[in-house]
């Protein structure tokens, strides 16, 4: 039965107004006892109104606690407030009204109600970017063996163009609530990547203290362990803050893992078939077969995603409550099993070949190992092979296996060399002088992007007395043996013109100033002419 507030202070006061009246009106019966029946009646109102003071404060602490009551009972918390972090803020709605409590994150998952602040995301690196047609999203942990982020991250932004930097969001979620790991994965990427950091390319992120529930009370179910229980439970939550933290940072979002590789040109083949199957209704796209690596959606569907992920969390895997969905939108309990597949086909377009690889062994469960690969994954592109000069090429760096500094610069391989130490070089001479406009050298590649050429110029031996007088120029910074400066390698790139004043060249050479720590790959080797 509802309880009417106002209607029951309403009654309260009627009443006393009614028996001070009543007092009031009480008949004398003899003119001769006026005077002592006034005074008791005076008597009688000054009790009268010190007791109507104090039913007064007692109804309005009575209505005090049932505004509070009734504000407790009716209050919707609605997930529907955007804020700077992109995340929701609650809202209340108006009391003394009915309303029914609508379905949000906090009726999934309660004990955020006692820390208004769970949902706000840390932001640990990050420039805020938003409006980029992809959106990238890495869930990391701490794992008891190895660590695959840096080398998934290298593999994301080996051979992305500068344009494609600007329309791409890579978000890194660390989802631990140490602050000290998720401080020191940070540090990582910020020195491993600090252009891409700078230019909001990449972002870092953390939850709240709060924000994962006590885990011990979950119940063992399909044979799962509980430690596998609480570890897939905690997936779908981390997938799901992940999920609401990106749903307005760009059109498309791809969910991809910690430990996997992308193939060579996998921006522009997602974006490409993204774009051509636009006018399809389709929930998903599948860039890998594995999981939920490679899944790409639009970002208009991840509030409707993530409340379902959210809704069931406790209960199955993430992948299985994605085809879950599916059943629920297009499946007629009606009709058969084929029917079915084929109506859940409709929503979900497959790319083939896949575009991602599982390349971890570790998994983040601690002690599963993971053998999963993709079948049609294919092979990777290790090289690209470029028409180049004639030229006889040298170099101090010793080769690894048949991985030759010939056969990189003809295009049949890719040239690794052991470890670079100060004035090693690399020494292209060409057969006779020629106009040389450009160069490009990429050093690492997308399975050994940490192989790269540090602290190195690239420098050009001009073959004309006239070049060669122009040293003397500030504009010019001499070597050595007569050669020139022209450029240098920035993480792991050397590209750049050759002016026309020192042309035609004779010769160029990639020279190494310090001792590097890591093996050294070359990629593409392009002399433009």
């Amino acid at each position: 039965m509802r309880f009417y507030p106002y209607k029951f202070a309403c009654l309260l006061t009627f009443g006393c107004f009614v028996s001070v009246i009543w007092i009031k009106s009480i008949p004398s019966d003899e003119g001769s006892t006026v005077m002592p029946d006034l005074q008791i009646l005076y008597k009688r109102l000054l009790v009268a109104e010190e007791l109507g003071g104090k039913v007064s404060q007692d109804l309005s602490s009575i209505l005090e606690q049932l505004k509070n009551f009734s504000k407790t009972g009716n209050d919707t918390y609605l997930y529907s407030v955007h804020n700077r972090t992109g995340f929701k803020e609650t809202e209340k709605q108006p009391t003394g009204m009915q309303t029914f409590l609508q379905p949000n994150i906090y009726v999934f998952m309660p004990h955020l109600r006692h820390h208004p602040g769970s949902l706000v995301p840390n932001v640990v690196l990050g420039q805020g970017r938003r409006g980029v047609s992809m959106v990238l999203g890495i869930p990391t942990v701490k794992r008891d063996k190895q660590s695959y982020l840096v080398n998934t991250l290298s593999s994301l932004l080996f051979g992305l163009t500068a344009s494609q930097c600007q329309d791409l969001l890579i978000i890194v979620f660390v989802a631990e609530t140490n602050s000290d790991y998720v401080n020191g994965v940070a540090e990582t990427i910020m020195k491993n990547f600090p252009n891409e950091v700078q230019s909001g390319l990449l972002e870092v992120i953390s939850p709240s203290q709060y924000y994962y529930p006590n885990f011990t009370s979950l119940k063992e179910t399909f044979g799962d362990s509980k430690e596998r229980v609480k570890w897939r439970t905690k997936q779908n939550l981390d997938f799901s803050f992940l999920m609401l933290y990106a749903q307005d940072k760009g059109t498309f979002y791809v969910q991809l893992e910690d430990d996997v590789v992308a193939k060579s040109g996998y921006y522009d083949e997602m974006k490409a078939y993204a774009i051509n199957e636009a006018s399809k209704p389709w929930l998903y796209l599948e860039f890998s077969q594995l999981g939920f690596i490679g899944k790409m959606f639009r970002t208009r569907d991840l509030p409707m995603i993530t409340e379902f992920f959210l809704m069931f969390h406790r209960d199955k895997p993430i992948d299985w409550l994605l085809d879950h969905i599916l059943w629920v939108k297009v499946c007629n309990p009606e009709k058969d099993d084929k029917h079915c597949r084929e109506q859940k086909a409709l929503l979900k377009q497959r790319y083939k070949p896949s575009l991602f690889q599982h390349v971890g062994l570790h998994s983040s469960l601690p002690g599963k190992l993971q053998h999963l690969k993709d079948k049609d994954f294919g092979k990777q592109t290790l090289f690209k092979a470029h028409n180049n000069p004639p030229a006889e090429v040298s170099s101090t760096l010793k080769h690894y296996q048949t991985h030759s500094l010939k056969s990189a610069y003809e295009g049949r391989d890719f040239f690794w060399a052991i470890t670079p130490l100060q004035g090693d070089y690399i020494l292209f001479n060409f057969s006779h002088p020629l106009y040389a406009s450009g160069y490009l050298f990429r050093s690492g590649n997308i399975e050994t992007n940490g192989d790269k050429f540090f602290n190195t110029t690239v420098e050009v031996l001009p073959s004309s007395v006239l070049a060669r007088h122009k040293l003397a120029n500030p504009h010019y910074r001499e070597s050595g043996n007569g050669f020139i400066i022209v450029g240098e390698f920035v993480n792991g790139l050397a590209e750049g013109k050759i002016e026309a004043a020192l042309q035609p060249v004779s010769a160029l050479r990639l020279v190494v100033h310090s001792d590097s720590d890591v093996w050294a790959l070359l990629s593409e080797i392009l002399i433009k002419i």
